[in-house]
């Protein structure tokens, strides 16, 4: 087994002196690390408030592409917001010249604004005399298909500066039409001395009537006429009332009790009492000439009764008088007592 040697006691050593704390900034510690970190921290915020700036224009937003064509962009730059309704949907994003010499500008709508925009929007380039241009874009019917993307539409220019010369002129116009109108000799200052004219006479006797008429003479005749004509109408009444009364005395007369219709309806069946009255004469004739036709047939027979005959002849002859005597008389009456009626004539057989 080995043995440690053991030392022999000496003197202690003597401690070295601390040295005095350091002031300033070798007091702070991780000083390196802390920098660092407020650099990073900094940076941080720089890039989140640029990628915020961006979100907030709409950097990250998915867009469609509007073309708009017109024949003078003046006034246009990139950048520029197009309007609806005075709030911006879409965003100038290149300008240049077509083939054909027109403006091509293309405009940037995001998404979630190109709803605004349909297949018949209209889009305008307005000039104001004060302030920029302005594009802008309107909708009449948010019904109507929405806008297809990379959609080319003409771009109207509406510009004031270029209507102030036909206005100009317009006013010109106007002006020179006031002169002539104001002048000695014009038409309007003729008709308003007319007018005047026309105003003092109808301050006369006879008003109105004498203004129109040109002079109270005229309107004298005019008077007398009208009274003339009142006159007239009141005899006109009187002579329609006479009129009247006439009338009714007729109908009276001719539709009332006893009057001259009841009169003829009973001198009708008289009448039609002696025409039936004559038709059976008329049948005792028809049988009388048939038995003559029937006697000419055999004359030596007929020989022995001619007296007969001729004597019942001769009878019904004189009862066929009588009968049409009695009726011309009745028609004479009717006649007298009815003025419309018509001449009868009775022709016997």
């Amino acid at each position: 087994m080995e043995q440690t040697p053991v030392s022999a006691p000496g003197p202690k050593p003597v401690s070295a002196p601390v040295p005095p704390r350091p002031t300033g900034m070798a007091a702070i510690r991780n000083l390196e690390f802390k920098v660092g970190l407020l650099l990073a921290l900094t940076l941080f915020l720089i890039a989140a408030f640029a990628i915020y700036t961006l979100h907030a224009r709409g950097a990250f937003q998915r867009s469609q592409t509007l073309v708009l064509t017109a024949p003078d962009a003046e006034g246009v730059g990139v950048g520029m917001s197009m309007t609806f309704s005075g709030f911006p949907i879409g965003q100038v994003r290149r300008i240049d010249l077509t083939d054909q010499g027109e403006a091509r500008i293309e405009i940037a709508v995001p998404e979630a604004d190109a709803r605004w925009l349909r297949e018949t929007s209209v889009f305008t380039l307005e000039k104001p005399l004060v302030g920029g241009a302005r594009v802008k874009a309107y909708s009449a019917n948010l019904d109507d298909p929405p806008l297809p993307p990379d959609a080319v539409r003409p771009l109207h220019t509406g510009d004031v500066s270029q209507e102030i010369p036909i206005l100009v002129e317009r006013v010109k116009n106007i002006l020179d039409n006031v002169a002539a109108m104001t002048d000695g000799d014009s038409s309007i200052n003729r008709t308003l001395a007319h007018v005047e004219t026309v105003g003092r006479r109808m301050t006369g006797e006879y008003g109105v009537l004498e203004g129109v008429l040109g002079g109270p003479r005229q309107a004298r005749e005019v008077v007398s006429a009208l009274e003339r004509a009142n006159a007239l109408l009141g005899n006109l009444n009187g002579v329609s009332l006479r009129v009247d009364q006439l009338l009714a005395k007729t109908d009276d007369r001719v539709f009332g009790a006893a009057g001259t219709m009841d009169q003829i309806q009973q001198a009708i069946a008289q009448v039609n009492g002696l025409l039936g009255d004559t038709r059976a004469s008329l049948k005792q004739a028809d049988a009388i000439l048939a038995n003559a036709e029937k006697a000419s047939a055999d004359v030596a027979r007929i020989t022995g009764d001619v007296r007969g005959a001729t004597a019942d002849m001769a009878s019904l002859r004189a009862e066929i008088d009588n009968s049409v005597r009695k009726i011309n008389h009745l028609i004479n009456e009717i006649n007298k007592k009815w003025p419309f009626a018509r001449d009868v004539e009775i022709k016997t057989p």
